[in-house]
C-alpha cells in the first residue's frame, strides 16, 4: 500500500518529525559512500543484532536510523511524511519524539523474541518502520476518519484509492499479520522483520492510549 497523502491538515509544524526524516535521509547519504566491508561494519555496530545487545546497548536506539536499501528509505520516509505531522501535532514536540524512540524499541524487542524463538540473532535489525508502525497505530487510533489518498497493487496495476484511516492503516496492519505468519518458519534467513511492525503498531495504539494529548480533534 502506498499513501500518498492524507486529508488532515495539522495546526502545528512537526518539525520533529521532518528532523527524524532529515536524520534518517543523512544517515542513508553516508551509507551509501561507504564500501561493501565497511558498510557491513557499521550496520553490525549500529544495528539491532539480539544476541549482542549488553554489548551494544545504544543499537536499541541507533538501529532505528538505519536502512538497508533505496525503497526502504524511500518507503519509510514516505509513511513517516504522511502520517507523522498528524501525530506529532497532537502529542506535541517532545512527547511525539518520546513516542517514536518507545515505539522502536517496542518493535525491536518483539523482533529479537522472535529471533530467540524461531530465527537468528545474530542478523541485525535496521529501519524506522518499527518506530514508524508505532506512528500508524497512533494515526488509526487517533484520527481513524481522517481520510488517506493512496494506492494499492492490483496486479501489475496500481488502485487509487481515499478510504478512511481506520480501514487504509487497518488493511496494512493485517498485511503485517499475514505475512509475519507466512514467513514466520523462515525468520533465521533474516528479509522483512514482520514482527517488529506488528510490534510497533501495537505499542503505538497503547501510547496513544496512554500519553497526554493537545487540544481535541474532531
Amino acid at each position: 500500500m502506498i499513501p500518498i497523502r492524507d486529508l488532515n491538515p495539522s495546526s502545528s509544524f512537526a518539525f520533529v518529525n521532518l528532523l527524524i526524516i532529515l536524520l534518517c535521509i543523512a544517515v542513508w547519504i553516508y551509507e551509501i559512500t561507504l564500501p561493501p566491508y565497511a558498510l557491513d561494519e557499521f550496520i553490525y555496530q549500529y544495528g539491532f543484532v539480539p544476541a549482542e545487545f549488553w554489548q551494544r546497548p545504544w543499537t536499541l536506539f541507533t538501529h532505528m536510523f538505519l536502512h538497508g536499501g533505496w525503497l526502504h528509505i524511500i518507503g519509510n520516509m514516505l509513511y513517516l511524511w504522511v502520517f507523522g505531522d498528524n501525530v506529532e501535532d497532537r502529542f506535541g514536540h517532545l512527547t511525539y519524539f518520546v513516542f517514536y524512540v518507545i515505539s522502536g524499541i517496542g518493535a525491536a524487542l518483539l523482533q529479537a523474541s522472535i529471533a530467540f524463538a524461531v530465527g537468528n540473532p545474530f542478523i541485525p535489525l535496521i529501519g524506522a518502520s518499527g518506530a514508524i508502525s508505532g506512528v500508524l497505530g497512533a494515526y488509526m487510533y487517533l484520527f481513524p476518519t481522517a481520510k488517506i489518498f493512496g494506492f494499492i497493487p492490483l496486479g501489475i496495476f496500481l488502485v487509487p484509492v481515499e478510504w478512511p484511516a481506520i480501514v487504509f492503516i487497518g488493511l496494512w496492519f493485517l498485511y503485517q499479520i499475514i505475512n509475519g505468519l507466512l514467513f514466520l518458519p523462515f525468520t533465521a534467513m533474516g528479509g522483512v522483520a514482520w514482527f517488529a511492525h506488528i510490534g510497533g503498531f501495537l505499542v503505538g495504539i497503547l501510547l496513544a492510549k496512554l500519553l497526554p494529548k493537545r487540544g481535541y480533534y474532531s
